[in-house]
C-alpha cells in the first residue's frame, strides 16, 4: 500500500507547493498595512487534539516541528472545536458560518450523491471572490461533485483535487523549480496567469484520514524494511507537518506580513482504526468509554470535535501566545470577512463569531454557548443536544462510535442532562451532582441558551435543506477534473466503488 501511494502523496505535495507559489503571484507584495490580507486556511482530516506536539509538550513526540514553530511564532488555540464531528457537516459550517440545522448539511454526502451544499447557501469564497479576491482550493471538497455543487461553482476560481497518480512522468515548467504532473493539474493554466490581487487559498488535506501511506526510507527494498503499524501514523503525521511547513515557507517568502495562515481540523480521530488513528490527548470521554464504545470522531465527546488549531500572521498576531477562548471552525467565516472588510448578506443569521480581537488583541472571550451537533453516534443527525457554556458541558443525549476492536455503546437520553466541569474533568469521567447549586445554575443557564437558539432556528426563514438522494449514475468517473475521482485498477471489480466508506469519511 505504502509503495503504491508514495508517488501519489509526493505528487500531491509538489502540486500544493506549485499552486501556492503560483497563487502567491496573484497577490501584490504589499507594504501598505491598509491593503487587504491574504488568507491560507489549512484543514486536516481526522486529526486529534493530541497530535499537535505543542498541545502535549511533555510527550516529547517531535512529530509536528513545523506546526510547533508556527505556534511559537503565532497563536495556539487550545479550546477550538470543529463545527461537527464528521466531514461534510464540518466543512459546510466552516464555509458558511452556520450550523448544519441552518445550512442543511447534517451528515456526509456519498459518492453517488446527486447534490451537495444547498445552492441557497452563500460561501466564504463566494463573498471574497465578489470583493476582488482570487480564490483557490486544493484537496477534499466533500460538499457535492455534480454540476453546480462543485467547488468552482461555489466561489473558487480554481480547484485542484487530491491528485491521482498513474505513474506518468512529471515535466518541468519553465521558471519554476517544482515539477507538475499534467494529468493531475486541472487549474494550472488559470493560476499561472499573473494577477495583482489578494487571495484565499483553502487547503483541505487528505492527512490524517486512512489510508495512511507515509514515505518509505530511500533504502527500502523489501517488505521487511517497511514501517510497522506503530510508526505509520506518526510518519504520516510528520509528512503532513512537512507539507504545512512548506506552505508556511513559501508564504513567508512571498508576502509574509500580509498573510494569515490558519490551521485546524475537520473532526477528531477515527478511533475504530486503532493504531491508524490519532491522539485525543486528555479528552478521552471516559464516562462513555467505561460503558462501551469510542468517544472520538462521530461523537459529541471532546475527542470528537476539539481539534488542534494554530493561527499565524507575523506582525499582526503576537508571537508565542496561547488562547483558551471557546471558538469554532464556524468563526473562520466571519473573522476572515471582517479582516477583508467584507460584509456578509444581511438576509440570514450566522452562528460563527468574529474572532479578530482574539487573534490580534489577545482577548479571550469566545462563544457564550457552543453547540455540538449529533454526528452519527446518537440521535438524529444535526440535532443540537450537546451544549458548552464556559467550563460546563451538558449532554442531553450520549452515545458512542465504534471503538478499536468493534465495541459500541448504547444511546441514552438524559433529562436532566449530564453536566461536566471541563476545567476539573477533561476526561469527562464524572458528571456534576444534580443536587448541587453549581449544577442547578449551569443547567438553567444552558437550558435557556439552548431554547433560544432552537427557537431562532425554527423561525429562521433562511434555513436550507440539502438533497441527500443518490443515484449510481451520479458517481464520478475517473476524471481528475472532477471534485471526486473514483478510480480502480483493472481486475479489482466495480463493487469497490460502491463501498459504504463514503458515509463514514
Amino acid at each position: 500500500m505504502a509503495e503504491s501511494l508514495a508517488p501519489f502523496l509526493l505528487t500531491g505535495m509538489l502540486l500544493c507547493g506549485l499552486l501556492l507559489h503560483a497563487v502567491s503571484l496573484h497577490g501584490a507584495r504589499v507594504d501598505n498595512p491598509s491593503e487587504r490580507p491574504n488568507f491560507i486556511i489549512i484543514v486536516a482530516d481526522d486529526i486529534g487534539w493530541g497530535d499537535l506536539d505543542a498541545n502535549q509538550p511533555e510527550a516529547r513526540a517531535n512529530n509536528t516541528p513545523y506546526l510547533n514553530l508556527m505556534a511559537e511564532q503565532g497563536l495556539k488555540l487550545t479550546d477550538f472545536h470543529s463545527p461537527a464531528s464528521t466531514c461534510s457537516p464540518s466543512r459546510a459550517a466552516i464555509l458558511t458560518g452556520r450550523y448544519g440545522l441552518r445550512n442543511g448539511v447534517t451528515h456526509n454526502f456519498a459518492v453517488g450523491s446527486v447534490a451537495g451544499l444547498p445552492l441557497t447557501e452563500v460561501t466564504l469564497p463566494q463573498l471574497l471572490q465578489g470583493a476582488g479576491y482570487y480564490t483557490s482550493m486544493i484537496g477534499k471538497w466533500h460538499l457535492g461533485h455534480n454540476g453546480p455543487y462543485g467547488p468552482t461553482h461555489r466561489g473558487f476560481d480554481s480547484y485542484l483535487g487530491i491528485p491521482y497518480s498513474n505513474d506518468m512522468g512529471c515535466t518541468d515548467i519553465p521558471g519554476y523549480n517544482l515539477p507538475q504532473c499534467p494529468p493531475c493539474d486541472t487549474s494550472g493554466p488559470q493560476v499561472l496567469r499573473e494577477r495583482r490581487q489578494p487571495y484565499l487559498l483553502y487547503m483541505a488535506l487528505a492527512h490524517m484520514h486512512v489510508p495512511l501511506a507515509p514515505p518509505l526510507p530511500p533504502d527500502t527494498t523489501t517488505t521487511a524494511n517497511h514501517p510497522n503499524d506503530c510508526t505509520v501514523y506518526s510518519a504520516s503525521l510528520r509528512e503532513m507537518d512537512s507539507l504545512v511547513g512548506a506552505v508556511k515557507s513559501t508564504s513567508d517568502d512571498t508576502d509574509k506580513n500580509n498573510t494569515l495562515i490558519w490551521f485546524t481540523g475537520d473532526n477528531g480521530p477515527w478511533e475504530q482504526k486503532c493504531q491508524y488513528a490519532g491522539s485525543v490527548g486528555p479528552f478521552i470521554g471516559k464516562w462513555q468509554t467505561s460503558r462501551g464504545g469510542g468517544s472520538a470522531k462521530r461523537t459529541t465527546w471532546e475527542g470528537g470535535h476539539r481539534v488542534p488549531t494554530v493561527a499565524y500572521w507575523p506582525g499582526k498576531i503576537p508571537a508565542n501566545t496561547t488562547s483558551s477562548a471557546l471558538l469554532s471552525g464556524m468563526d473562520i467565516f466571519p473573522t476572515l470577512l471582517s479582516l477583508a472588510g467584507v460584509k456578509p448578506p444581511a438576509d440570514r443569521p450566522y452562528d460563527g463569531i468574529d474572532a479578530t480581537n482574539i487573534l490580534l488583541q489577545g482577548e479571550h472571550r469566545g462563544h457564550e454557548f457552543l453547540f455540538h451537533p449529533n454526528s452519527g453516534a446518537a440521535g438524529r443527525f444535526g440535532d443540537l443536544q450537546t451544549v458548552r457554556s464556559g467550563k460546563h458541558k451538558a449532554f442531553y443525549i450520549t452515545g458512542a462510535a465504534e471503538a478499536c476492536g468493534g465495541a459500541t455503546g448504547s444511546q441514552q437520553l438524559h433529562d436532566p442532562p449530564l453536566i461536566f466541569d471541563l476545567e476539573r474533568d477533561k476526561a469527562e469521567e464524572t458528571p456534576l451532582d444534580a443536587g448541587t447549586p453549581e449544577y442547578r445554575a449551569a443547567a438553567e443557564r444552558i437550558a435557556c441558551g439552548r431554547e433560544e437558539l432552537l427557537w431562532d432556528i425554527a423561525t429562521d426563514e433562511s434555513v436550507s435543506a440539502a438533497d441527500y438522494s443518490t443515484d449510481k449514475s451520479a458517481a464520478p468517473c475517473c476524471d481528475p477534473g472532477r471534485a471526486v475521482c473514483r478510480c480502480h485498477p483493472p481486475g479489482q471489480g466495480r463493487e469497490l466503488a460502491h463501498r459504504k466508506r463514503s458515509t463514514q469519511m
